[in-house]
């Protein structure tokens, strides 16, 4: 193991859930406003998954006022307080970016059923 493998080790979060394309997960990322610092929640389906270790960083997208809005979040950040995982679903697709030209009911997925 390098020196740098053993500073980014340190960094590295323990307590967060495994996570895979498809999921929904409640982020509840720290806002600064001003002076003031607050939790932010932000509920949708994880896209995609990006990198490995350190850098690791996921996409969640959600619907809001009809609008798609996606925020990627770099999952060892400070930044991030907690994520919960709401349900699983089952997808065949490493990126769900098909989800960006659907709507309504069509962006919905289905449950992943436990074996």
């Amino acid at each position: 193991m390098t020196v740098l493998d053993e500073i980014v080790q340190d960094q590295i979060r323990t307590d967060l859930p495994t996570l895979a394309p498809g999921d929904r997960v409640k982020v509840h990322a720290k806002v600064v406003e001003g002076s003031r610092e607050r939790i932010q929640v932000f509920e949708g389906d994880v896209m995609r998954l990006r990198g490995g270790g350190v850098t690791r960083s996921i996409t969640v997208r959600r619907i809001a006022s009809g609008v798609g809005v996606e925020r990627t979040f770099k999952i060892n950040s400070p930044r991030i307080d907690k994520i919960e995982v709401l349900r699983h679903q089952q997808v065949r697709r490493a990126q769900l970016y098909f989800l960006r030209d659907r709507v309504g009911k069509a962006a919905t997925l289905r449950e992943r059923r436990n074996p």
